[in-house]
């Protein structure tokens, strides 16, 4: 824990002294650190702020529009509100007019272009304005961390207090990733004029920082030195025609990352149920999204019930005992030296071919020294998307989600590689 503090503090001082010497070169692609907490499990990162050098914890939201903050310590002169009906406040997709009758600061200003603040965690929604300040952010090799380059005019809002509800403790509010206008990834590729997209690397423990990457390869991870960005699978990325989002206009599609599952398997048996769950339908209901908001993957109930049955008769023929479940799973094993290897979990995309493996550092959760559960969970009879890529599963895995080709590379799992995603990088 110490030294990835250490680190962050090297990386916001780092920050700062470069970031004059980053105007000699226009940067090839961005970095970002990410760590994991231990207590809430989310993912965070840290982003710079103002030219006073603010350093601000946000919690990673793969689906999420924008990027908000409580700005109740937030003291900023280069900071500027969105006019309403400004040209920028339509490109973010602003709703309305806000105002404050109280002194004038970060978040409390008149006219300003709305914007919807979410907590997913809390299911909190507010209406809040939009701000623009610097951003200073690294630029990056694919290996070692480079010049500081500064983002004159970054979109966010300012959010209340309450919103802060169920995030991890170290962090003042949350960011997002996803195909708007209004995300991290797309502010920073049309300021610097980089490719439509991003890689997340999920650190799997608090000991190491995990990455976001902005702008494309090459992607290094340490002690291998190959480009991992020539080796994904890829697999299309496509629209959910109906919107996920707490607040949406009428006809608009989905913001969030969705793929095609057409089968699951086990051990390289298909699991039996409804397919046709699998696919989204003309109101967008069904169909498999990636979450950093979920913890564990979800299946719809029916599904769940079949794969849990079918998981368990393997498991059962690799001599792993099945014993009483410990909350919040509902399936768990006496993991003994005694067992067979884990049965491992295929999601089956575009063709048989294609399949994003996950083997028990992903499926399972050690929750003592003898019992491991299911890293799989209920997800209940209607839910609006029956597939749900928690957190979990994504961890140790290099994701790149590539929105010029409108794809998903997915690396197999970085720890069959002797790598992974809890590392530190070299500046």
């Amino acid at each position: 824990m110490a030294s990835s503090s250490l680190y962050l503090l090297l990386f916001s001082l780092f920050t700062f002294s470069l970031s004059k010497a980053a105007a000699q070169s226009p940067p090839t692609a961005f970095h970002l650190p990410t760590r994991k907490d231990p207590r809430t499990r989310q993912y965070y990162t840290a982003i710079t702020m103002s030219t006073n050098i603010t350093n601000v914890n946000v919690v990673i939201d793969l689906g999420g529009q924008i990027t908000w903050f409580n700005c109740d310590q937030y003291n900023s002169p280069s900071y500027r509100p969105v006019p309403c009906g400004s040209n920028r406040c339509n490109t973010l997709k602003g709703s309305g007019c806000v105002g404050c009758n109280r002194p004038q600061r970060p978040g409390c200003t008149n006219n300003t272009c709305g914007s919807s603040v979410y907590n997913p965690y809390r299911n909190l929604l507010y209406a809040e304005g939009y701000g623009t300040d610097r951003m200073n952010t690294l630029s990056t090799d694919g290996q070692f961390v480079l010049m500081g380059y500064d983002t004159k005019s970054y979109a966010f809002s300012c959010a209340d207090a309450a919103l802060l509800r169920n995030l991890a403790r170290q962090t003042l509010g949350m960011i997002g990733l996803a195909r708007t206008k209004s995300s991290l990834p797309r502010q920073l590729s049309l300021a610097f004029k980089l490719p439509n997209k991003f890689a997340l690397c999920l650190p799997s423990s608090e000991n190491g920082l995990g990455d976001i990457f902005i702008g494309g390869g090459p992607y290094i991870m340490r002690p291998v030195i190959q480009d991992l960005s020539k080796s994904l699978t890829t697999t299309p990325l496509l629209i959910n025609p109906v919107s996920t989002a707490p607040a949406y206009t009428q006809g608009d599609p989905s913001d969030e990352y969705f793929i095609g599952v057409k089968s699951i398997r086990i051990d390289g048996k298909v699991v039996s149920f409804n397919n046709s769950l699998l696919t989204i339908d003309k109101n967008g209901n069904g169909g498999t999204k990636l979450s950093t908001i979920a913890r564990y993957m979800l299946l719809h109930d029916s599904i769940y019930r079949a794969f849990a049955a079918a998981f368990v008769k393997v498991a059962a023929a690799k001599n792993i005992k099945r014993v009483a479940p410990v909350r919040p799973f509902g399936v768990c094993f006496s993991m003994t030296r005694a067992n067979g290897s884990v049965p491992y979990v295929d999601l089956v995309l575009q063709s048989e071919s294609v399949k994003w493996r996950f083997y028990e550092a992903n499926s399972m959760v050690k929750v003592n020294n003898t019992v491991s559960c299911l890293a799989i969970q209920n997800g209940g009879l209607n839910p609006r998307t029956a597939v749900v890529i928690g957190g979990h599963q994504m961890e140790n895995y290099l994701l790149e989600f590539d929105l010029v080709s409108s794809n998903l590379g997915f690396s197999s799992s970085l720890l069959q590689m002797n790598t992974s995603c809890s590392h530190f990088r070299i500046f």
